[in-house]
């Protein structure tokens, strides 16, 4: 006789066309990946966990990834689309100096980990466990860096031209918060989130400044 469970995991679907199935049993798998990598890490992801985790026939696993790689990057994808869209927000409502914007990026994407702390785990720890995963954290980590430097060129608004300094820079801001959000989550730093907003704001700001004197001293230099 079936189970209730399985009573009610098949009324999960009822009424819904056969593709709203197959997209609602996706969510389903690729919440239960996110939680399974933010708790028991991606050595305890695998598909028969997922399945059990999401409630679901491991057959329908297939139905919607290729294998378990594909799975954990979309769920890195998917946190990866959430952050972008919280930085956007910020962005669009800061002021357009220096550090109004800088201070709106750190605050958000501090509150973005802190407020589900999950989140952290899976995209500066439990990504460095999985080789898919972390050549994804690479190539995000490259796409960040130049999403700094193109805001960077538009508030500029052309006035000053390009300088490898702002590469550096970039990869520098975006490395730097990386690990300082690993570190902090993990408990190796000992401030509040008001506090260490401020002072990677500062640290942030005065990285920026020192990338502009950079900037300057060098067309200074190639003009005498």
């Amino acid at each position: 006789m079936p189970s209730i469970t399985a009573h009610r995991r098949r009324g999960r679907f009822t009424g819904l066309a056969p593709a709203d199935r197959r997209a609602a049993r996706r969510r389903l798998l690729l919440d239960a990946a996110f939680d399974l990598l933010a708790t028991e890490g991606a050595s305890g992801t695998t598909v028969r966990a997922v399945c059990d985790r999401a409630g679901l026939n491991p057959r329908y696993f297939y139905e919607s990834f290729a294998d378990l790689d594909e799975l954990v990057v979309t769920v890195y994808d998917r946190l990866l689309a959430d952050l972008r869209a919280t930085l956007a927000v910020a962005l669009d409502a800061a002021a357009d100096d220096l550090r109004s914007r800088v201070h709106a990026a750190v605050a958000w994407t501090v509150g973005f980990v802190d407020d589900d702390r999950r989140r952290a785990r899976v995209l500066y720890i439990e990504s460095l466990g999985s080789e898919t995963m972390n050549r994804r954290r690479v190539a995000a980590g490259y796409e960040l860096t130049r999403f700094i430097e193109q805001d960077a060129r538009r508030r500029r608004n052309g006035s000053e031209a390009p300088d490898p300094v702002g590469t550096l820079t970039a990869a520098v801001l975006v490395g730097g918060i990386t690990e300082v959000l690993t570190s902090w989550i993990e408990g190796h730093i000992d401030v509040t989130r008001e506090q260490l907003v401020e002072d990677l704001t500062e640290l942030f700001v005065a990285v920026c400044d020192g990338a502009t004197m950079v900037a300057r001293h060098r067309r200074a230099g190639a003009d005498t």
